[in-house]
């Protein structure tokens, strides 16, 4: 640990019990008391790593007079205590160190240098895939093909966990991330050989803001970035704005934390809050639970903002107290707090921000959102309406003349059985339930009722807005106990009125940890979920990262034949186009609540306040109001079934693992032994010729246009981890390696080799290229004659062999979605040189920059429409050059020349916002900056 300057003589002792630790006093800088709680722990790390290089004086005396109002203009150099990641995103951050060991060697530098000098941790809860549910078996089943399919990265993973320092690894099939990262991994405030400070941390997953419900200051990187911080590099930041959000009233009965969420996410995104901190505070804070502020903080990346924090309070530590964290690391939380004025206290003096909102949570009222984005919140009184009116850009069918012929009834013909049957007493229990089809009495609205004949016996209709999928998952809601006790009671009180799940909905349960299966246990609770069809699935991300599996066959060709428009619903924090399922279209974020309720329905044609869900045993009609628990139900059922010891359990040896990850075959040596053949895990690219002094950076000159895109491409529309589609490039790959389609694994799964990784970029299903007239990773190929259709991948490598240089055109928003740095290392990869957009989002901006992609925005005010350009034109950027004599060009100039000879010309601005990323630029990335450090050192 470095020992600070200490300029400000900040440096004090504290006792907690028998304990004495050093800390660095915020109070002996002028100015820090009146901060917002996140600038206070921003003060603090400036104090505590103070150089006079990175971080100096003048950087510490910036924060203490922030000016709320102020646009952020100071640089700062933020060094977080730990990393966290998850496999997808962590298992090429673990590629990439491995690769850097081998070229520091070649440079002429230490190999052992390369460890994380930062506590790194990774969660592996990515990888599973729902390929059996709705049967006992299910778990065991779905764990046993995760490891046949994922045993290379399994040993490699193993390999860094015994090989590389400060680096561990939760085995698979623990839970997700972000719940074991606040259930456990969290320290909320560190020791570090006696020193105390507060717990930082950035993860290489976008929702790593869930920790920010505990009081943690941090938020999604890139894996670039974060492989950078575990070396020992600070984060480059300005210092932001903070908007107060104050919280008061109660949420009213009937309303869940999920309805909380997606309220003040649809409130931030209206409001605006991308590269700002948000801060909740008041004296309404007190009474949000813990499990909701990291409900709250997780959606973080779903309305923009850096983070979404709550300060340190009695409710932090009854979590701690609960989830079994040592007597001695909680009573330094609360001292440590206290001391430093982190402490929330009962009607404290406000700090001053630079926005404000508030929201009484009295008024937030039952809510969905969908059908593509999680800001687009749905009141569920206006469900069905919605629904019927955002059916119509989805669906390609002729509207209808008339109501007659509007479809029938989507209900059960037949007796359909579920899945499991032996010991099952529902076996041979019929479906009740009568949810309409998605055209019955909506003139002019298209309809294509479906007869699907069940392999069980019997046959049922299905039609445009039939639920293919209905999933309890993602960290976002399994981490709150009283949505997932609330979704247990809603399975009871409908098993008891014989209610059951459509028969074409596949029906996942997916908990963030194994202590939402020891908590239903004692509850009694799995019994009447598995009535319904939902049981354990697995420990994991699931479908809210894609890894749904694949639907019934009769189901997906009903679908696919017919071309119906499936629906989702699903208890997660992303919903974009083409990320649940290939099979689905629109996908809606609910509470697992609800995610029970509409797996009865089967539809999203449904008004839960005057269609029956179904008729009980005695032939009466059930409605929502009839299943749903009380608040005093599921508290009681809380109360009963969750204690410190469920914790304690879980946790007691969280990185032993199974028996299959403590037999896998792990290599041995400080060195990875890459093997040509595998198809999962390759030496990284990115060093390959790379010398010790950095080539000028030059002017891009002659390039073409890749991809012509709108608004609100995302992360997962550029670098999908979805399932891979036979016959795309990264599956002719796989072809050529002799993969069976059935061992494709997902494209998040294969993200430690570059080979199909690039191939995927661009690659998404849903992606809508303008260039061409299909949807796919489609673009039109200048290299040759008429400029044809081509996969993007081949196209990519024509002009590679050309040596034509590569841009990429965008709208607002360019990048939202996961941290993911596959999205900017496939796209410079693939030979792109610029992105030039009208927005960026904040992850994806910077990861551009750490892999030596200039992002570019259009004037203010225009747009690649406004400025008349069709993808068709060669492309020059003058300005960029300036960077040499180290000055960032606030805009450079661009010459876009069409076919006909006519220019248009225009100042695009530069997003290199700070002088490290411009060094990180200058250098080719962030990585290949660190390895010439790290080789000079």
């Amino acid at each position: 640990m470095i020992e600070s300057k200490n300029s400000f003589n900040a440096k004090r002792t504290l006792q907690v019990g028998d304990k004495s630790y050093d800390y660095y006093a915020l109070d002996a800088v002028p100015g820090m008391e009146k901060l917002p709680y996140s600038l206070k722990v921003l003060g603090e790390n400036l104090l505590r790593t103070e150089d006079g290089k990175n971080v100096t004086t003048e950087h510490i005396e910036a924060i203490a007079n922030w000016d709320a109002k102020a646009e952020p203009s100071v640089e700062i150099q933020f060094t977080p205590a730990r990393v966290l990641m998850q496999d997808f995103t962590g298992v090429p951050c673990v590629v990439d160190l491995a690769t850097m060991r081998e070229a520091v060697k070649t440079l002429g530098g230490d190999p052992d240098q390369v460890n994380p000098l930062n506590p790194a941790e990774m969660v592996i809860d990515h990888s599973v895939i729902i390929e059996a549910f709705g049967r006992s078996d299910a778990l065991a089943k779905n764990v046993e093909i995760e490891y046949q399919r994922n045993e290379e990265r399994y040993q490699f993973l193993r390999w860094g966990a015994e090989n590389f320092s400060n680096f561990r690894v939760v085995p698979p099939g623990t839970g997700i991330v972000h719940q074991v990262n606040i259930e456990y991994l969290s320290r909320v405030v560190f020791d570090n050989e006696g020193v105390a400070y507060p717990d930082t941390c950035i993860g290489t997953d976008s929702h790593t803001t869930m920790e920010n419900g505990l009081g943690i200051l941090g938020w999604g990187v890139g894996g670039i970035e974060a492989e950078a911080a575990m070396l020992g590099q600070p984060v480059s930041m300005l210092i932001p704005k903070v908007v107060g959000f104050k919280l008061s009233g109660e949420i009213p009965v009937g309303v869940t934390a999920t309805d909380v969420v997606l309220t003040i996410t649809d409130m931030l995104r209206q409001h605006g809050v991308v590269q700002k901190f948000v801060e909740f505070y008041g004296n309404g804070v007190k009474s949000v639970p813990l499990a909701n502020r990291a409900t709250i903080g997780n959606m973080s990346p779903e309305f923009g903002s850096t983070c979404a924090i709550f300060p340190i309070d009695e409710e932090t530590i009854k979590y701690l107290e609960l989830t079994g964290r040592p007597k001695e690391q909680i009573a330094r939380v609360e001292a440590y707090a206290k001391a430093q004025g982190l402490w929330l206290e009962q009607d404290a003096p406000e700090a001053e921000y630079s926005e404000y909102l508030e929201l009484d949570l009295s008024t937030v009222k039952p809510s969905i959102a969908g059908p593509k984005r999680p800001q687009d919140r749905i009141l569920l009184s206006e469900a069905k309406e919605t629904f019927r009116k955002d059916l119509l850009t989805f669906t390609n069918d002729p509207v209808c003349e008339d109501d007659s012929q509007a479809g029938t009834k989507m209900g059960y013909e037949g007796e359909v059985q579920e899945p499991e049957t032996e010991g099952n007493e529902n076996y041979n229990a019929s479906w009740p339930g009568r949810g309409e089809s998605a055209a019955r009495g909506a003139k002019g609205r298209p309809s294509k009722p479906v007869v699907v004949k069940s392999p069980q016996g019997g046959e049922y209709t299905v039609d445009h807005g039939m639920i293919a999928i209905a999933s309890i998952t993602s960290c976002t809601n399994t981490s709150n106990p009283s949505v997932m006790v609330g979704a247990g009671l809603i399975a009871r009180k409908a098993n008891e009125k014989g209610l059951r799940a459509k028969p074409w909905v596949k029906t996942i349960c997916a908990p963030g940890s194994q202590v939402v299966d020891g908590y239903y246990k004692r509850a009694d609770l799995w019994k009447d979920l598995e009535a319904l069809g939902f049981y354990l699935s697995g420990f994991g991300c699931a479908s809210c990262i894609g890894n749904s599996g694949p639907l019934p066959q009769e189901v997906s060709d009903a679908i696919n034949d017919n071309d119906l428009t499936a629906t989702a619903v699903l208890s997660g924090n992303r919903n974009f186009e083409g990320r649940i399922s290939p099979d689905v279209k629109m996908n809606y974020l609910a509470s697992p609540i609800m995610v029970i309720a509409y797996a009865i329905a089967g539809t999203l044609d449904f008004d839960f306040e005057t269609d029956s869900l179904g008729k009980d045993q005695d032939g009466n009609d059930v409605y929502l109001k009839d299943i749903w628990p009380s608040q005093e139900e599921i508290e009681e059922t809380i109360n009963g079934a969750i204690s410190r010891e469920l914790y304690e359990a879980d946790y007691a040896d969280v990185f032993k693992g199974d028996a299959q990850w403590q037999n896998l075959d792990v290599p041995t040596g400080k060195t990875f032994a890459w093997d040509e053949n595998s198809t999962y895990i390759r030496k990284a690219p990115y060093f390959d010729g790379m010398e010790l002094e950095p080539a000028p950076v030059e002017d891009i000159k002659g390039a073409r246009v890749l991809a012509k895109l709108g608004d609100s491409v995302t992360t997962d529309h550029i670098s999908p981890a979805s399932s891979i589609k036979p016959g795309t490039p990264a599956a002719q790959y796989l072809d050529s390696k002799g993969v069976e389609v059935q061992d494709y694994n997902s494209l998040g799964s294969r993200r430690g080799n570059h080979e199909v990784m690039m191939r995927g970029t661009f690659a998404n299903i849903r992606l809508r290229n303008q260039l061409v007239n299909i949807d796919g990773g489609y673009t039109r190929d200048f290299t040759q004659e008429g400029a044809p259709q081509s996969f993007i991948f081949d196209a990519c490598e024509n002009y590679r062999e050309a040596g034509i240089p590569l841009v990429v055109l965008g709208g607002k928003e360019y990048g939202t979605g996961s941290s993911r740095d596959w999205a900017a290392k496939g796209t410079i990869l693939l030979g792109v040189k610029a992105v030039i957009t009208e927005s960026f989002e904040r992850i994806h901006r910077s990861n551009l920059i750490g892999m030596g992609v200039i992002p570019l925005q259009f004037p203010d005010g225009e747009s690649h429409e406004s400025l008349g350009l069709d993808g068709t034109e060669t492309f020059d950027i003058e300005g960029i050059e300036e960077l040499n004599n180290g000055v960032t060009p606030k805009t450079v100039h661009v010459t876009a020349t069409k076919e006909d000879g006519s220019v248009t010309e225009f100042d695009a601005v530069v997003r290199i916002d700070t002088p490290g990323e411009a060094d990180y630029y200058r250098h080719g990335g962030i990585l290949q900056y660190v390895l010439r450090q790290m080789a000079q050192s």
